[in-house]
């Protein structure tokens, strides 16, 4: 059974806490400026809005720095919220928070039971098929305990081992269509997109590949004009968005909503 991996109706965004500054990161490049991150944020809100969803926008948790990245704690797949377990300590209990928006925004929630550890960040969907990528979030224990619930969902579990330097799988990848992603060389390399056609990033443009395709539209950070050149080659229409705040935490495109159709 396939199921449209890039058309949504709806989507679930959580405006950036004050407390941003905190977030998480790999290595230290500064904290993220709060109102410019609210910038850019909203301009992010009004892309996907222009883009046809229909946006409901959560209220800041202080509590939880990274909570603007509202696509780690869930997964949805065809209409159902899958409530995950964030692998980083500081993030465990932003399932739980999110969970009563997800019960009053989608069909039906389910909650992963696990004493592993799925982030959203590592899950790439297509229309039949989730690729999770293995990493310092999300280990072989999630990985095995998600899985009958993607199957129950009609999908196959594809578990990947995601190269160590890298953060999430979607930091290096994304769905551009059916049956296309865009990743960097090195996760391309990695043999992860089997029975995919890959774009690869431009050189030095490793960030471009976290986007998103949302109906007609594919996201893109800015900063990257010749991936953005070979989108644009391959048909597709770009909408080309400031990230510079979220990247400072180890975010981007994907990880600023949760998009479904209901």
């Amino acid at each position: 059974m396939s199921h449209p991996s890039f058309e949504f109706s709806h989507a679930l965004c959580r405006l950036p806490a004050s407390s941003v500054t905190d977030g998480l990161r790999a290595q230290d490049q500064g904290d993220p400026d709060p109102l410019t991150f609210a910038a850019e944020h909203a301009a992010y809100i009004s892309a996907l809005r222009d883009a046809g969803c229909d946006v409901t926008l959560l209220p800041k948790d202080e509590a939880y720095p990274d909570s603007v990245f509202i696509e780690d704690p869930a997964l949805v797949l065809n209409g159902a919220a899958i409530v995950l377990r964030p692998g980083a300590e500081t993030r465990l209990g932003e399932a739980a928070a999110l969970r009563p928006s997800l019960v009053e925004n989608m069909n039906n929630v389910i909650d992963l039971e696990t004493e592993g550890y799925v982030d959203g960040g590592d899950i790439l969907c297509t229309d039949d098929r989730v690729l999770l990528g293995l990493s310092a979030r999300t280990n072989i224990q999630g990985a095995e305990d998600l899985r009958p619930i993607v199957e129950s969902l009609g999908y196959s579990l594809d578990v990947l081992q995601t190269p160590p330097e890298i953060l999430h799988f979607k930091t290096e990848s994304s769905l551009l269509d059916h049956e296309t992603v865009l990743a960097t060389p090195a996760l391309a390399a990695s043999g992860a997109f089997k029975g995919l056609n890959v774009i690869e990033t431009a050189e030095g443009e490793e960030a471009a590949a976290n986007a998103i395709r949302v109906n007609d539209y594919v996201f893109l950070s800015a900063g990257h004009p010749k991936t953005a050149e070979k989108l644009q080659a391959a048909g597709y229409t770009l909408k080309i968005l400031n990230t510079s705040q979220a990247a400072l935490v180890d975010g981007g495109l994907s990880c600023m909503s949760l998009r479904y159709s209901r």
